[in-house]
């Protein structure tokens, strides 16, 4: 199996090339851009495989991009490039289009001549998968879960980007056959996480006796999702899903911002404790709250179970506690990405700047 990736050398882009290179035996290409939140380091485990190759692009490059599947020649496209942080573009939405939206288009293009050109089981073998996230359905209230039925009600421009290029994606099956797949999920964490998400954020905080940011009153709830099932489920829905159709996939892992934060704190004041500071939740500092903020998102994967045999493997208990573990253990692959981005709140209210 011959796959294409984009964006695999982000966070979720990286944990599927290592679990395609090493656990399904697949022949990978990774196409990156290689923006601040990428990391070569996080393909270590695979990049000395002769099943695994580089190649530096942006996806709106339409030429890069037509050249790159006329010579690996893909039976799969696994679209994971994308700007991804809300903050960021409530700050400066243009790269958010110009990737999300644009960079999609320009993919499915490419996609579509190159599986027209295809023959007989090649042809019918192949599938793009496209990658999104729960947050282009909105905030749910205190009740129900998001379904792959769920409208679309997108609040921030990183949410409206991801939503758009959904859409691309459907109309692209729709009115030109090509065989598409979408995904989406719901809050990732685990090893190799850039360390301006909330999870890396404060497990790097922390360590360093360096305050916790947490936004609002910290009761916004997420569900959370270990990356490396999330590559699992990935792989699954690109190779078993069905043309057209939407898999949500979610960890049943509800919990709030703030229980996460003090989930992380607990776990360092037992394995790392710094009796002459106290317990870590005393460097807790809430801020203000980013404009538009979802307050409760929920994945409902029973499709993805049903249909396809995926459960997650970790609970956000043992997921969490392998996260800390991991960075604790990886000071080489994170330090370099903390020496150009030390923790600093990112995206302010632009509305506040008037």
């Amino acid at each position: 199996m011959r796959v294409l990736v984009t964006g695999g050398a982000g966070f979720i882009g990286s944990a599927i090339c290592r679990h395609l290179v090493l656990s399904e035996n697949a022949t990978v290409l990774n196409i990156d851009k290689l923006t601040y939140a990428s990391s070569l380091a996080s393909l270590n485990p695979v990049e000395n495989s002769d099943r695994y190759s580089f190649l530096q692009a942006d996806i709106t490059d339409a030429p890069a991009m037509a050249a790159a599947f006329a010579q690996f020649q893909p039976d799969l496209v696994m679209h994971l490039a994308a700007e991804s942080h809300v903050d960021r573009s409530i700050d400066g939405a243009d790269p958010f289009i110009f990737t999300n939206v644009v960079g999609s288009f320009v993919m499915l293009q490419a996609a579509l001549v190159y599986w027209r050109g295809l023959e007989g089981a090649k042809k019918e073998g192949f599938r793009y998968l496209h990658v999104s996230t729960d947050e282009v359905y909105g905030s749910l209230g205190d009740t129900g879960h998001f379904l792959e039925t769920t409208a679309y009600d997108p609040r921030s421009p990183y949410s409206a980007s991801k939503a758009a290029s959904d859409h691309l994606a459907k109309a692209w099956f729709h009115t030109y056959g090509l065989p598409v797949v979408v995904s989406n999920c719901s809050n990732n964490y685990g090893p190799y996480h850039f360390p301006e998400k909330l999870v890396p954020l404060t497990i790097l905080n922390a360590m360093e006796g360096k305050p916790l940011p947490v936004y609002g009153n910290g009761l916004n709830i997420r569900d959370w999702l270990y990356v490396d099932d999330h590559a699992r489920a990935l792989t699954l829905i690109a190779t078993k899903g069905r043309p057209g159709e939407t898999y949500n996939v979610g960890g049943n892992n509800e919990r709030t911002n703030l229980d996460v934060v003090h989930s992380v704190c607990d776990l360092l004041d037992e394995l790392t404790p710094v009796l002459a500071t106290g317990p870590r939740r005393g460097l807790i500092t809430f801020v203000k709250d980013r404009p538009g903020h979802d307050q409760r998102y929920a994945i409902d994967a029973t499709k993805l179970k049903s249909e396809l045999g995926w459960s997650a493997q970790e609970t956000f208990d043992t997921g969490l506690r392998k996260t800390v573990e991991w960075y604790l253990a990886n000071r080489d692959w994170w330090q370099p990405l903390r020496d150009r981005y030390d923790g600093q709140r990112l995206g302010v209210d632009v509305k506040s700047k008037a």
